[in-house]
């Protein structure tokens, strides 16, 4: 077990909690429908809790969380996505968007829940397992409210 590595891939995912963290901040601002927004936020309180533990696991491994956001590349665009879906007004696009991100997330989990594994012991796995089954709800939750919408849309065609 490599410790050094298992802080990298731990703040590598303190990293991404954050960028969910301020695209959900964003896309929470944004909305109008108090259904998204209070969406937005239950989202944004699952990455603070994963952000607070692994912050935490961190410490405990003698490393040095990273603070800081990447809102760049793949989440830039998702979070301009959405930012540009709610000046048109269209739910569908806004949460496509979101499902994209959600998408990009739980990648990131299952590639050191697989790759990195060796990297950590099995109480890390335990954590990093029960905040991916907490991401993959909350990607379901947009995956249903997009599969509603195109069945309504249907229903009126």
């Amino acid at each position: 077990m490599d410790i050094e590595k298992t802080i990298e891939a731990f703040n590598s995912l303190i990293v991404i909690n954050n960028d969910r963290i301020e695209g959900y901040k964003t896309a929470e601002a944004e909305a109008k429908e108090t259904d998204l927004k209070m969406l937005f936020s239950d989202f944004m309180e699952t990455s603070v809790q994963n952000r607070k533990e692994l912050v935490a696991e961190v410490k405990r491994l003698d490393g040095t969380p990273d603070e800081g956001t990447r809102v760049t590349g793949k989440f830039f665009r998702v979070w301009m996505d959405v930012k540009a879906s709610f000046t048109g007004n269209d739910r569908k696009a806004i949460l496509e968007s979101c499902e994209y991100g959600e998408n990009v997330i739980l990648d990131n989990y299952k590639n050191i829940l697989i790759q990195d594994h060796q990297d950590t012991n099995s109480v890390e796995q335990d954590l990093l397992n029960k905040q991916y089954a907490l991401l993959k709800v909350d990607h379901d939750k947009v995956k249903q409210l997009i599969e509603a919408i195109e069945h309504e849309k249907r229903l009126t065609e």
